[in-house]
């Protein structure tokens, strides 16, 4: 499974959830304002202060997934970006050291 896509995947879901709220929050507000519950300026900062409310609820809930895909991926033993490259760099160093063995023998 690629994770990056399954949290790619993830973040947009968060987006299209928050875009189709957007939408119906609008459609409750201009039929409040058609019923007369509401005047237009009261709807207006009605959906912009639960627009507010959602999108910073949204950045909490998009850290805690990460903080809690990150755990996961621990759990299962799947290695940081930064264990990786210093793996790939070792790596690099043992086959340059085994490059140089290899033509000292050979001289």
């Amino acid at each position: 499974m690629d994770n990056n896509n399954w949290l790619t995947q993830l973040v947009m879901l968060g987006i299209g959830t928050t875009s189709l709220m957007a939408e119906k929050l609008k459609e409750v507000s201009d039929q409040w304002v058609s019923e007369g519950k509401l005047n237009p300026e009261q709807a207006k900062g009605f959906v912009d202060d639960l627009m507010k409310q959602m999108k910073t609820e949204q950045g909490g809930f998009e850290a805690q997934m990460q903080r809690q895909l990150r755990n996961v991926l621990m759990d299962l033993g799947v290695p940081r970006q930064a264990e990786m490259d210093e793996l790939r760099g070792r790596l690099d160093r043992l086959e340059r050291q085994m490059r140089d063995l290899e033509n000292k023998l050979w001289k």
